[in-house]
């Protein structure tokens, strides 16, 4: 509806996870650097954990890019799984052959093994990467666990890389799954993005688009910081809600005023309401802070 008007090429704050559009914030580079490094060490499992919407999925494509070519890759989207349905979707992710009326945990853990070994002498490595690990059944990391198993003298056969919510780390301090969590070689949990990533954040997205970040103003700008809170998705849908807002009226750049009514649509009122009454707070508390210190340092030249 808005590209036109404001002369972009495309939709620039769609949450679809098109990599064109990845932008790979410091906190995403670490994040992405602790993967490859923990994939590089001996141990079968790296873990990458942060809130809904922060760009988990975002750092496992980059990962999945920055693999070597002799890398197979299988990917668990959704892993509601019994442990027997866990390893089916393992042996389809691997193009493994199996008879489902055969179907038990020993046979398709041999199944897998077999293939881990035959991709091990042809010089291919393994990686697994489950996305939304938190859902994962303690039987089930367990099952995990045994595959990783399979091992040489030097390294891991089949190396895991799970991704999840702030759960999975709770998940991981169960009695029952102490085993597998000394196996994690690398842990890195995603933080959202600082004000002035978000604004570098729109303005990347923008300028993919042919657009420039001029579009929103430097106090909507802020302003898109607090009432997100830095998550890319939230930021993603509050951006495509004002310049559409912003169309309708026929101005020239979203301003402060309208990217509110777009959040107050999209998140709430109350909750928009919350969070900007935290930053008032905020704003008062260092202005006294400031105030203290300005009184202080007067108060020593007096002196």
């Amino acid at each position: 509806m808005y590209l036109s008007y404001f002369g972009l090429s495309d939709n620039p704050f769609s949450i679809a996870p098109n990599p064109d559009y990845l932008y790979m914030s410091p906190r995403h580079k670490e994040a992405l650097a602790h993967l490859i490094f923990g994939l590089r060490e001996s141990g079968g499992f790296v873990m990458l954990t942060g809130e809904v919407g922060t760009g988990k999925t975002t750092v496992s494509r980059k990962l999945m890019q920055q693999l070597p070519e002799n890398t197979q890759v299988a990917m668990i989207l959704n892993p509601t799984l019994s442990a027997l349905e866990l390893l089916a979707t393992i042996c389809d992710e691997l193009g493994i052959e199996y008879s489902s009326k055969r179907a038990s945990l020993k046979y398709f853990t041999d199944k897998i093994l077999n293939k881990l070994a035959s991709n091990h002498e042809l010089g291919i490595n393994t990686v697994l990467i489950v996305d939304e690990a938190q859902h994962l059944l303690p039987e089930v990391l367990e099952q995990l666990r045994l595959l990783t198993n399979l091992e040489t003298n030097r390294e891991k056969l089949l190396k895991v890389v799970l991704i999840g919510q702030p759960e999975l780390q709770q998940l991981l301090k169960r009695n029952e799954l102490r085993q597998l969590a000394q196996r994690i070689t690398a842990r890195y949990h995603l933080l959202p993005l600082t004000s002035a990533e978000v604004g570098a954040y729109i303005g990347h997205r923008l300028g993919v688009a042919n657009g420039d970040v001029s579009v929103f103003s430097k106090a909507t700008l802020k302003t898109a910081f607090h009432i997100s809170g830095g998550i890319p998705r939230v930021i993603n849908l509050l951006c495509d809600r004002a310049l559409t807002l912003t169309f309708t009226k026929q101005l020239p750049a979203v301003p402060q005023h309208i990217f509110v009514v777009a959040a107050e649509q999209i998140l709430g009122a109350d909750v928009v309401k919350q969070r900007r009454g935290k930053l008032w707070t905020y704003t008062l508390l260092a202005i006294f802070a400031a105030s203290v210190a300005a009184g202080f340092w007067v108060g020593s030249l007096n002196g």
